[in-house]
């Protein structure tokens, strides 16, 4: 099978180890992709934003499938491109992306469809923006109503950041605030059937102890040995299945990977967004242990025939993963820096995944906020976090930062300690 994979992060690296190893793939193309994809896939420069060009371009390398990574290509329809040219695409129609594409969207959807989320209110004034904020109180959730590269939200105790990053937005959502343990839960949908994988837990904080701004991820782990008995099947039955449901009967039929980012109050499980692609870094954990041929999984998706599909399979190895970030992000990160140790980071219990780079006359350097991510494997989280932070202190980057404390806190609670 020839696959062509849209994307240059650390997620679709991700995605790109995982489709070159199942045995269906023949061919594994990308665009516009990244070094590391580079070294599993044929590169092709591209601007993916333009749905013509993703879908001229499977046309021209005759591919039977294409994988849509990032949001940015599907909320401007380049999956309805793709398929208009009749190949198979994972990945969302621009109406179904909208889901994530905007934050009210969602909310209707989710209302119709009798998914439980935190109130919220749409706003566009500020005097509608300050009714909000004083009706639900700290600590404030605002929320740019369209995509913002996992930078949009802001939760705060301070009134008046609050107020200037609803002011900042075209349109803006205020929600009132969800306690409780949070946990990223995928579905891969054929629009009528759901199969979900397991659950994730990811840290957008840009600094240890929650601290600092949010960002698109520092970290993730996965699998959740905290979380409660039948996560899955409930989030399946009262989140999953009702959201496809009701897009199929909206005929905007959701074809990929529903991702539902999850609050577990003490009144069950909340929706706290849907994303309409795979979730990044929780990709770089998630997909390390399974078993199961991605490319095979998300053809079937692609093509309708998820219903016979068999069990998903995983490795009983635990992930962590790492992110290391340029200086200065996610406020203004300082890019073109030279990166050393790559090669050196690599080994059996430790994946590494580029997103923020380039290679320049034989040398990486940087060029975005989150440069890469280290995924260590282990047989418990103590054992995975140390392979991934040894994976990282081989890595040298200028003024770089990254998360100290990435799945710390369970992993002591796992030893009992």
């Amino acid at each position: 099978m020839k696959i062509l994979l849209i994307g240059s992060g650390a997620r679709e690296h991700a995605l790109a180890q995982s489709l070159a190893a199942d045995p269906i793939t023949t061919e594994l193309h990308a665009s516009p992709g990244n070094p590391g994809i580079a070294k599993i896939a044929t590169c092709h420069p591209l601007d993916i934003n333009n749905p013509l060009s993703v879908a001229t371009l499977a046309r021209t390398l005759e591919v039977d499938l294409v994988v849509i990574g990032p949001e940015g290509p599907l909320v401007t329809g380049a999956a309805d491109a793709v398929r208009g040219v009749g190949i198979a695409c994972f990945g969302p129609s621009e109406a179904a992306a909208q889901l994530e594409g905007s934050k009210t969207f969602a909310k209707t959807v989710m209302a119709d469809a009798g998914v439980l989320t935190a109130r919220a209110f749409t706003c566009t004034e500020q005097s509608e923006i300050e009714a909000a904020l004083d009706k639900f109180g700290a600590p404030y959730v605002v929320k740019d109503d369209g995509l913002a590269a996992g930078k949009g939200v802001v939760v705060t105790e301070d009134r008046e950041i609050a107020l200037a990053h609803a002011l900042s937005c075209e349109k803006v959502v205020i929600e009132e605030y969800l306690s409780g343990p949070e946990i990223s839960l995928f579905g891969i949908s054929d629009g009528k059937t759901v199969i979900a994988m397991q659950p994730a837990q990811d840290f957008k904080r840009a600094f240890d102890s929650d601290s600092g701004p949010n960002t698109g991820g520092m970290g993730a782990y996965s699998p959740l040995y905290w979380a409660p008995d039948g996560i899955v099947e409930q989030t399946l039955k009262e989140v999953l299945n009702p959201t496809i449901q009701e897009m199929a009967a909206r005929n905007t039929p959701f074809i990929g990977l529903l991702y539902a980012g999850l609050a577990l109050t003490d009144n069950g499980i909340r929706v706290i967004e849907f994303n309409a692609r795979f979730g990044d870094p929780e990709t770089q954990v998630l997909l390390p242990r399974l078993k199961t041929p991605l490319a095979q999984l998300l053809f079937a998706a692609a093509t309708g025939k998820l219903a016979d599909f068999p069990t998903l399979e995983w490795d009983e190895k635990v992930a962590v993963g790492v992110v290391l970030a340029s200086e200065g992000y996610p406020e203004e990160p300082i890019i073109d820096r030279e990166i050393t140790g790559v090669e050196k980071a690599l080994h059996k219990d430790a994946r590494l995944f580029i997103a923020g780079a380039r290679e320049e006359n034989g040398s990486l350097k940087s060029s975005g906020g989150r440069v890469l991510t280290c995924t260590g494997l282990g047989s418990d989280l103590t054992e995975a976090r140390d392979h991934a932070y040894l994976a990282l202190s081989k890595i040298l980057l200028e003024g770089s930062h990254h998360r100290k404390d990435i799945a710390l806190n369970a992993s002591i609670a796992e030893k009992g300690e």
